[in-house]
């Protein structure tokens, strides 16, 4: 094996494993996953396995959708997510004038937990 080749293999079973602690983060299965990628739940379980990787544009996809780097996801570099995906969903689909309010809202929930 010529070291492109273990370059490029090498790291499917650490962001394998990556994937998989974002999924779990964000209380998704495999199906919903694989429904989200629009793939097979065979193919997507395979992709937590470091058995294949997935297409440029889904794992673009899916640092939106988890609110992390690319870097994070191919190389572990910088850190995980910071938000729960469905937390980065609501945020990104609200609507720019009333993001202030939703920041505030959350802060106010965020306050009454505490107590």
């Amino acid at each position: 094996m010529n070291i492109y080749d273990y370059i490029i293999n090498d790291y499917k079973p650490d962001m394998g494993k990556r994937i998989r602690a974002c999924r779990l983060e964000s209380n998704l299965t495999q199906e919903n996953m694989a429904e989200i990628l629009d793939i097979s739940v065979k193919h997507y379980s395979e992709v937590e396995r470091g058995i294949t990787g997935l297409s440029v544009e889904k794992l673009i996809y899916l640092s939106h959708l988890f609110d992390t780097s690319l870097d994070y996801l191919l190389k572990g570099n910088g850190e995980a997510a910071s938000l729960p995906y469905i937390l980065a969903e609501v945020y990104r689909s609200c609507p720019n004038e009333k993001k202030d309010h939703l920041i505030e809202l959350v802060k106010n929930l965020a306050e009454l937990l505490k107590n």
